[in-house]
């Protein structure tokens, strides 16, 4: 049995990670895929200052108060900075990261570094696209009928994780036992990005041939991938 803690990114929450989570729990695994503060059914809690260190603590917290060990700590698109910045301080309890078309960020880069978008810079204490740009846009390779279901339950995002530089201490000076998927039909973060990460982790590299949400489009696939190393 493993303990797996999934990590969701822009406009998400621990949601995202149904279909994989279900497969894993059936194998056997302890699973979490919690919400980040600001987002989703924690949108309530959105308030100034949010950023990726917030985040990072959130996580670390949890591992830290539940008590898990030889974690497979898992983030998905910006869930990348977050897992980085989780398993800087609580490296005792990592067992292996995995970063899934992940943005993979060396200390004082931000988000807006890499991803390149058409919209202009956010302003406000969070932003995300209308029903009718994830649809058509971000989601638009979601299966037809689970797409109603995702496009009800995105909720804007925290700017301050992508404005504000990230800030790492040691994370790349660390070894780990790492695997890095990039997803073939996904824009961004883009291939040059995440071969950069697996370099410099000396990670194991697979791809899936599909967009940015392979736990959506690609569950089983992408399971086999987290339990197989």
């Amino acid at each position: 049995m493993t303990n797996f803690v999934l990590v969701h990114g822009s406009y998400q929450g621990g949601w995202i990670w149904r279909d994989v989570a279900a497969r894993l729990r059936a194998k056997g695994h302890t699973v979490y895929a919690p919400t980040m503060i600001g987002c989703g059914e924690r949108r309530h809690q959105l308030h100034a200052g949010i950023d990726t260190t917030t985040f990072a603590t959130e996580v670390a917290e949890l591992l830290f108060h539940e008590d898990l060990r030889d974690v497979v700590l898992v983030g998905t698109s910006s869930g990348g900075m977050v897992v980085c910045g989780a398993a800087e301080r609580v490296r005792d309890r990592v067992g292996r990261i995995v970063l899934v078309d992940a943005l993979a960020l060396f200390n004082g880069e931000k988000s807006r570094d890499i991803v390149n978008r058409t919209a202009p810079p956010p302003y406000g204490l969070a932003a995300g696209p209308s029903r009718d740009e994830a649809a058509n846009g971000l989601f638009a390779d979601v299966p037809a009928a689970l797409l109603p279901w995702v496009i009800d339950r995105i909720t804007p995002h925290p700017v301050g994780t992508s404005m504000i530089p990230v800030k790492l201490t040691d994370f790349w000076e660390m070894s780990w036992d790492a695997t890095v998927i990039w997803c073939k039909q996904a824009p961004n973060p883009g291939e040059a990005h995440q071969r950069r990460a697996a370099a410099k982790l000396k990670a194991k590299w697979h791809e899936l041939d599909t967009g940015h949400y392979p736990m959506l489009t690609m569950p089983e696939e992408l399971t086999a991938l987290l339990t197989g190393g």
